[in-house]
């Protein structure tokens, strides 16, 4: 009996030390796949925020839609395009698939008069007085722009209601971001951006000013680096009414978005005032 009770002892002892092994070896298994796990999520995020670094920067470089926050800090100072006494200077953008929209560069002699532009809507009409003489080159490109109906069916596809307030238009349709050409800014020096300003929006960058402008809906503390070329005359309370309609989506990176209460721009004349 007592050579029987100590095999059985023996047996329980080697039954436990493989027990022990095995949870050992489990427990090894379980480390080594978290720490490979740990790894992978650490390397699809840090790979997931670089290429969304990326994107972002190539989105902000190609879209000449930037407009800054209250906070914002002072923008550079412009380097003008040169052009002689008297000429507009619109500098050829590189073709890039699918972002410009071209319809030719107006003609380089600037207008020296005011105009009035009607800006049909599918909420209705805004009528604006346009500054020829203090804006000529942006007033210059913006009825050439007019003429080629390049706005037409064009949406307003942004409105911001915090901090700034402002209604986007100018967009072409589809990838495109504006015309095949850029050029300098006027009328900043002093410039302040209170309700019923019309302004033309930009990259970012001095001097690239294209097709996309805005409305300003409420006084807006913008620093002077936007182009004022006129100002709202009519339809503004449609403006105010889109705006507080909310957008479908808020953009985290540079704030607003596409409005609820859709704006589609039918077309747009220019008359001299």
């Amino acid at each position: 009996m007592p050579g029987k009770e100590r095999r059985r002892q023996l047996e329980r002892e080697r039954y436990q030390r493989q027990v022990t092994r095995r949870i050992r070896k489990d427990e090894r298994r379980r480390t080594i796949r978290a720490v490979v796990t740990s790894v992978l999520i650490v390397v699809v995020v840090v790979g997931g925020m670089t290429f969304l670094a990326l994107t972002l920067s190539k989105k902000d470089r190609d879209d000449p839609s930037a407009l800054p926050t209250k906070e914002s800090s002072a923008p550079p100072k412009p380097t003008p395009t040169k052009a002689a006494a008297n000429t507009c200077a619109y500098a050829k953008v590189p073709a890039q698939a699918g972002k410009q929209k071209d319809v030719g560069t107006p003609p380089k002699k600037p207008v020296k008069s005011e105009f009035e532009a009607t800006l049909a809507t599918n909420r209705g009409d805004i009528t604006v007085a346009l500054d020829g003489k203090k804006a000529p080159c942006t007033v210059n490109s913006f009825g050439f722009l007019a003429s080629k109906k390049f706005f037409d069916a064009t949406p307003c596809h942004r409105v911001v209601n915090k901090q700034i307030y402002v209604l986007q238009c100018g967009k072409p349709k589809g990838e495109a971001q504006g015309p095949g050409y850029q050029y300098a800014s006027e009328n900043t020096t002093g410039a302040t951006y209170k309700k019923g300003t019309l302004a033309m929006a930009n990259s970012g960058t001095p001097d690239s000013n294209g097709s996309q402008f805005f409305i300003v809906y409420k006084d807006s503390p913008l620093p002077p680096q936007y182009t004022v070329f006129g100002h709202v005359t009519g339809g503004i309370g449609m403006v105010e009414k889109v705006a507080k309609g909310g957008v479908t989506k808020e953009d985290p990176q540079v704030g607003g978005g596409p409005p609820k209460k859709k704006v589609t721009i039918k077309n747009i004349t220019v008359e001299k005032a």
